[in-house]
């Protein structure tokens, strides 16, 4: 007879598996099959998680495009498109910086510039954007996805979709730069439901490296996107 430890392991091995299949729920007259996702992948299903230590820019970009405007990219082509048109020995040591991903958003047909603005601007024009945050000292880029009451619902590279307290955000949204593509509003979405059925509600961790020290991108101040 196998021991009780033996029992446990084989059941703690297997439950990865088993939170991503369907499993059979007893029913009246019968059982149904209902799918069942890990908490991994409901948190990846709309924001594309970064490689590298370095490589949260690119991530940042592929779900901006990806799941905010309906233009499918993966984050190796971003990111390898962006590194072989940067300055490359920059980009090892400090990520991927707002010209980088200006210029790359440029050659596809976006327009993308950073404006001093309040967050309540993306609610209002029903744009996403992109923001360095400062956490646990390191500078990480990430997606806001959306707002709603006191929650910031943002696509993090490095965890997934999540939303957090408002007062956390702004705590570490340091630039208070919001980093928007305004010449295709009519495609961005905002504050999809599909978004917020993705978001646990959890802190965020940081993500190695500076990208954001000499970005040579104009900041723009009050005034329309």
């Amino acid at each position: 007879m196998k021991s009780l430890s033996t029992v446990v392991l084989a059941a703690t091995l297997l439950l990865p598996a088993l939170l991503s299949r369907a499993v059979e729920i007893a029913g009246i007259g019968g059982s149904y099959a209902v799918p069942v996702s890990s908490m991994k992948e409901v948190r990846n299903k709309t924001t594309i998680i970064q490689q590298t230590d370095f490589s949260c820019g690119s991530a940042a970009i592929a779900t901006l495009l990806s799941h905010q405007y309906g233009f499918q990219v993966t984050e190796q082509v971003v990111f390898e498109e962006m590194y072989a048109n940067g300055e490359q020995q920059k980009i090892r040591k400090e990520g991927f910086s707002l010209l980088d991903m200006k210029l790359f958003l440029e050659r596809h047909g976006f327009q993308a510039d950073g404006f001093e603005q309040p967050l309540d601007t993306l609610k209002e024009a029903k744009i996403p954007a992109i923001v360095l945050i400062k956490d646990r000292g390191y500078n990480h880029f990430v997606v806001i996805k959306g707002l709603k009451d006191d929650r910031v619902l943002i696509g993090d590279p490095a965890r997934g979709t999540r939303s957090i307290p408002r007062s956390t955000f702004d705590a570490m949204w340091n630039s208070r730069l919001l980093f928007v593509i305004h010449n295709k509003t009519n495609m961005a979405k905002f504050n999809e439901a599909v978004d917020w059925r993705s978001a646990p509600p959890a802190p965020i961790v940081g993500s190695i490296g500076d990208q954001f020290r000499n970005v040579a991108l104009p900041k723009f101040g009050p005034g329309d996107f």
